[in-house]
């Protein structure tokens, strides 16, 4: 008897999903709930066990490959005579590409000598676009990747907030001289707490036509890994201590890069927080991480010359940027959310 797996629905609203690794190949047994391939979604990335024993049969898409929720994926058992060939489950790759575009782009695509069947639309519903068969047709040069992984998902993300959200960024000094600069992205997150409980609108998020106010202060950190770059989420920033705080930020920093962060510890962030350390440069205008309304930045903390009482004193000081979603927070709000953080750093 041949078992066939399809791409399950795994939740959270999630359509489809990116065959990250295959962990088997054909022709190889396997038993019941071994490891057989790794999907990539836009939250994390799951292992989904075989659901029999017995031979792979055949895998029927690629790695790499991005399929929607039902998408038969691999063939286990059975003698192959029923298999379904790799060409019928390409989810939603038309048969044709020349009906996804318009008259005149199939005409410049006749003139310039572009197969439409060869190309992947960029525009909306997959259209094809006139840029997309310009660039078709134009020399290609370098080595070139296929956008994979956290990698696409990252691209994904900040277009989509960059496209939607009318970002402003607002940037003022601060001097860290009463932080422990190893404990300043903790620090940052309990002023940022603090602050939040405040400034209820920049703990919030844009839903159709309301605004959501949040009564939790669960707070992203964004950390930097060989994938690329992960947003996991410190719980209750609110009422834990620094200490507490410092010891969840190295577990979960250290679980991004390693790649074994739980779902859960990947979603549902309010707030975020961000610092490069070092490679910081004077100050960011971060991307907000959407459906957020508001993200804070910290830069390179160096020692500059400051006046306190009146004379020129060295002090390590930092650029602290907030940007926010100017359609749920104005102007005044914003300065004055960042003036709070600030006056709480430097307390």
């Amino acid at each position: 008897m041949a078992y066939e797996l399809k791409l399950p629905d795994l939740g959270e609203g999630l359509t489809e999903g990116e065959i990250a690794r295959w962990l088997v190949s054909e022709g190889q047994e396997v038993a019941e709930d071994d490891p057989l391939v790794e999907i990539q979604t836009d939250k994390t990335t799951v292992e989904i066990p075989s659901p029999a024993a017995g031979k792979v049969t055949q895998i029927l898409v690629e790695e790499g490959k991005v399929v929607p929720v039902g998408t038969l994926l691999v063939v286990i058992g059975g003698d192959g005579a029923a298999v379904v060939h790799k060409s019928t489950v390409s989810g939603s790759e038309p048969q044709s590409r020349s009906g996804k575009a318009t008259p005149l782009v199939r005409r410049i695509a006749q003139e310039l000598g572009v197969d439409l069947d060869s190309l992947t639309g960029s525009g909306p519903q997959g259209r094809i676009t006139e840029q997309d068969v310009r660039a078709a047709a134009s020399p290609q040069e370098g080595r070139r990747e296929p956008l994979r992984g956290v990698r696409r998902l990252i691209a994904e993300h900040m277009s989509r907030a960059h496209r939607e959200v009318p970002a402003v960024t607002w940037v003022e000094e601060c001097d860290f001289s009463n932080v422990d600069l190893k404990r300043v992205v903790a620090t940052a997150l309990k002023a940022c707490a603090e602050s939040l409980q405040e400034f209820p609108e920049l703990n919030a998020r844009l839903e159709g036509d309301e605004i959501v106010y949040l009564d939790r202060y669960d707070l992203g950190v964004a950390v930097q890994t060989e994938q690329g770059l992960v947003v996991p989420v410190v719980r209750d920033c609110d009422s834990r201590s620094l200490d507490e705080l410092q010891s969840e930020l190295e577990r979960l920093a250290e679980g991004a890069r390693a790649g074994s962060l739980a779902p859960d510890e990947l979603r549902g962030s309010t707030f975020t927080v961000t610092s490069a350390g070092k490679l910081a440069g004077l100050f960011q205008t971060p991307i907000v991480n959407h459906p957020e309304v508001a993200i804070l930045s910290i830069g390179r903390i160096a020692e500059r010359a400051v006046v306190h009482d009146g004379a020129i004193v060295s002090a390590p000081v930092g650029y602290v940027s907030v940007t926010f979603d100017h359609r749920v927070v104005d102007g005044a709000r914003a300065a004055e959310f960042g003036l709070a953080v600030i006056r709480r750093l430097q307390a």
